[in-house]
């Protein structure tokens, strides 16, 4: 066994430890997708040792292109039907290779894509913090020509209007909040309360002067700010 893969035993064993001793539901699944990972590097360093040994005692063969540089996976696209979330991550030349050089795993609320020995290299893609919980049993991969795609079977057939909690929560963020039962003069007062806060002298002047000679016209007084 060769000093990297002693280590990552290490890093396993101890992953395993933490997974018998915590007790949220999401720590645990962070933990599962890591144990997972660890799982299948120990395996591709295990496969990449076994055969460095068959090639030692074999006529020598031209250097081969290396297989340990990674990329991460950040383009992709998604829809989804009524049942299931679709997600399509597009790499060429993905249908050549063996079907078993693309692995998966899903948790609960998160999945992680590796694809190993890819034109020389190994790509990656973890989604944590789905919107809504899927199906582990029933979630898949599918490899088409130069696609994958990630079959995450919803259990509650449910629109998601996101693919991520993150996403959702930065929407959220930048929606203006509107209250339908308010006043819209308060809400004008509001706005033109922050614009006048904020600006400087200048703008407050304005502010007051066009203010003034509106309620002017009205008969009142001037504005509470």
């Amino acid at each position: 066994m060769t000093a990297a893969v002693q280590e990552l035993q290490k890093d396993l064993e101890e992953v395993k430890q933490l997974l018998e001793q915590v007790t949220r539901k999401r720590v645990s699944d962070v933990l599962l997708v890591e144990q997972r990972k660890l799982e299948m590097e120990i395996a591709d360093k295990q496969e990449q040792q076994r055969r460095r040994e068959e090639e030692s005692i074999e006529t020598p063969k031209p250097a081969t292109i290396p297989t340990g540089y990674t990329v991460k996976i950040n383009n992709y696209g998604w829809d989804q039907s009524d049942k299931f979330v679709k997600i399509y991550i597009t790499l060429n030349g993905v249908h050549q290779i063996p079907a078993e050089n693309t692995q998966i795993c899903f948790t609960e609320r998160s999945f992680e894509l590796l694809v190993k020995n890819l034109n020389g290299k190994t790509y990656s893609m973890t989604v944590n913090n789905l919107l809504k919980p899927i199906s582990v049993e029933d979630s898949s991969r599918k490899i088409k020509k130069d696609t994958v795609l990630v079959m995450c079977r919803k259990k509650a057939e449910h629109k998601w209007e996101y693919l991520t909690q993150v996403e959702k929560q930065s929407k959220d963020k930048e929606k203006p909040s509107f209250d339908s039962d308010a006043d819209p003069s308060a809400g004008l007062m509001n706005m033109l309360k922050k614009i006048y806060d904020d600006g400087d002298d200048e703008m407050k002047r304005t502010i007051n002067k066009a203010w003034a000679e509106s309620r002017d016209k009205q008969g009142k007084g001037e504005p509470d700010f």
